[in-house]
């Protein structure tokens, strides 16, 4: 599961070309951790993107 729970930022899809461009299906996913963090005044466990942690948009429970 490669999804912020905040920004719903996801996998994206694109075409890899070589130096010959010879062209091949890829994937770009994004950096998604699991912290514990406040939501709606309880600690729980989501998957967040690290944009989002370091923007401030998540409030980490410790």
């Amino acid at each position: 599961m490669a999804k912020c729970n905040i920004c719903s930022k996801g996998v994206s899809f694109g075409i890899k070309v070589s130096h010959s461009h010879r062209r091949s299906n890829r994937t770009w996913k994004p950096n998604i951790t699991r912290v514990k963090a406040m939501v709606d005044g309880s600690p729980r466990r989501i998957h967040v993107c690290t944009k989002c942690l370091r923007s401030g948009k998540v409030t980490r429970a410790v």
